[in-house]
């Protein structure tokens, strides 16, 4: 989950610590506070999100569900008390970390798993996420994936900690782990810039889960110096634009505000 989840019950806002919330796919301008008297105006969604929207793994899971258009209900997860340590959730997720999905009976944590869950179980819907190619365009979709897992996100993640979260914390930023970070981003940025000269996408010409995964940390990274990382190198910059100026993720992005 990174270092960035670890912190996170010190930035919650308290606005929506104890509110669900309905979506409606249409618009994150029908979301509803959760009510225990029926109404009919309210469409009693199947999938549960267990988590928070500043949170970059539960930010991976609700593009997810955007991008399908699905109807999913956010359950913020009040992390200032803990509850993500205790029961019931830890029926959810035994690590203790967010978010956990329930998708009727099912229940799934880790956010990259739920990502790939959500884009085989409603391959029919919203766009697929997952490019439904021959086996060797799938196999090369896997690999990229990887590659965000275990190249990116490890360095991305803890550079928007120093980048961005010290601040929130009123902790000091470390020029020399900022430095160091940056130099092994670039280096997996500069393998970015050589693939995405021959392909739109990192998986092939379609965007797919290994472009999704990338959203959360270049999110915040791009508001910081960091951002003449992805900036100066062309492929990767036109790649950026493309991605994070996509309907779903700007719902993403709104929904931090709610």
């Amino acid at each position: 989950m990174g270092a960035i989840q670890a912190r996170l019950p010190l930035f919650i806002s308290p606005s929506i610590k104890h509110h669900s919330f309905l979506h409606s796919s249409s618009s994150n301008s029908n979301f509803k506070v959760r009510s225990n008297k029926s109404s009919s105006s309210i469409i009693m969604a199947t999938i549960k999100v267990h988590g928070v929207p500043m949170s970059t793994a539960t930010m991976r899971v609700l593009a997810a569900l955007y991008e399908k258009d699905l109807q999913f209900e956010l359950i913020p997860v009040d992390m200032r008390a803990g509850a993500h340590k205790q029961e019931p959730y830890l029926s959810l997720n035994p690590f203790g970390q967010i978010p956990a999905l329930e998708d009727g009976d099912l229940s799934l944590f880790e956010s990259r798993a739920i990502t790939q869950y959500i884009a085989e179980e409603y391959s029919e819907k919203g766009e697929k996420l997952l490019c439904p190619g021959c086996k060797k365009v799938k196999a090369t979709t896997n690999v990229w994936i990887q590659v965000e897992g275990q190249q990116f996100d490890p360095n991305a993640s803890k550079l928007a900690f120093e980048r961005v979260f010290k601040g929130m914390f009123g902790m000091t930023t470390d020029p020399a782990a900022v430095q160091e970070l940056e130099g092994k981003l670039q280096k997996v940025l500069d393998i970015y810039e050589a693939r995405l000269s021959k392909s739109e996408f990192l998986a092939c010409d379609c965007f797919t889960l290994a472009d999704l995964h990338h959203l959360p940390a270049i999110h915040y990274l791009m508001g910081t110096d960091s951002k003449v990382l992805f900036d100066s190198r062309p492929k990767v910059s036109e790649w950026v634009k493309k991605i994070t100026a996509r309907p779903a993720w700007a719902k993403v992005i709104d929904l931090q505000k709610q």
